[in-house]
């Protein structure tokens, strides 16, 4: 039980972070109070996890052989590196930190490392904000038209898109588990340690925790410190993330989902002008998503030569 301890803190720090891809734009905008939006995600997280999570994992189990002592050391970098971006309340990658940590365990214990994988992997990095970005600006360019001249002003318009929004929040909710609950449990599939089901159980549950525990600074820099947004730019900004984050969990390659709704707010914000982008928070979250891999790398690396190497098992 020892070695779930860092898987433990990878799904808290997980979930901690990521409830703000999902429901932050949605909290900002009053569309939903805060505990309710914790509480639909971390349900929603937890059955994507459980039901569509093994695709992902096996990714990671591709990507590089592990053993008990090595899926310690990579779980334990990736979850003190997202800890450590979430209290400064960066919304980063916690893909990036998992494959940070694992070529950083990697390259202290000599494992082979599948390049194939790792650029699959890392190409989704650079296309899943651009397809949100791109998504999310057309959807913005093309329909916002059409629905403020039709639409605006009715009495049932600005419910309908806080419902819209509540529910592309689950839809995005669900997708997040799907998707990322790699990132927390897969070196332990490909261990042998846990079972798909049971790592997807394990994942799952404790990325439900830290939504419920400590998302809300996260949530406050991608809700109001981005893009100032109304609600239909909001539920036009979850629905592209939700979108980029199913059709990636599809192809079994797990991605970012704090990229996928920054490149979707940005795709907003570039419709409204570049001055409508705070350009500094922007700069501080890129610099967010260089440091995660690097610095998840650098903890797996002195991890293992610390402390891995003499671990039982």
């Amino acid at each position: 039980m020892w070695s779930l301890f860092p898987a433990l803190l990878m799904g808290w720090s997980l979930g901690a972070n990521d409830a703000a891809n999902v429901f932050g734009l949605g909290v900002a905008v009053r569309a939903v109070r805060y505990w309710t939006a914790v509480c639909l995600t971390a349900t929603a997280a937890l059955l994507g996890a459980y039901l569509s999570g093994a695709a992902g994992m096996a990714t990671y189990t591709a990507l590089a052989s592990q053993g008990l002592r090595s899926s310690f050391c990579v779980a334990l970098a990736a979850g003190l590196t997202v800890t450590v971006m979430t209290w400064r309340g960066l919304p980063v990658s916690t893909t990036q930190a998992a494959v940070g940590a694992i070529l950083g365990v990697a390259l202290a214990t000599g494992r082979e490392v599948e390049w194939g994988v790792l650029m699959r992997v890392v190409l989704s990095w650079i296309t899943s904000p651009v397809a949100a970005l791109a998504i999310a600006y057309v959807l913005h360019r093309v329909v916002s038209p059409l629905v403020e001249r039709k639409l605006a002003g009715l009495l049932w318009y600005d419910r309908t898109m806080r419902l819209g929004i509540i529910v592309i929040g689950i839809w995005g909710a669900y997708a997040l588990g799907a998707n990322n609950v790699a990132n927390v449990t897969g070196v332990y599939v490909g261990a042998g340690v846990l079972s798909v089901p049971v790592a997807a159980l394990v994942g799952g549950a404790s990325i439900a925790l830290g939504v419920l525990t400590f998302s809300r600074p996260v949530m406050e820099t991608v809700g109001e410190r981005l893009v100032s947004l109304g609600t239909w730019p909001a539920l036009l900004a979850v629905t592209a993330q939700a979108t980029v984050l199913q059709a990636f969990s599809l192809i079994g390659v797990p991605v970012s989902a704090s990229q996928a709704v920054v490149g979707a707010v940005v795709g907003i914000g570039l419709v409204k002008g570049v001055a409508a982008v705070n350009v500094r928070q922007l700069v501080a979250i890129f610099a967010g998503w260089v440091l995660t891999p690097l610095g998840a790398g650098v903890v797996g690396y002195l991890l293992w030569l610390g402390v891995g190497r003499f671990l039982p098992g």
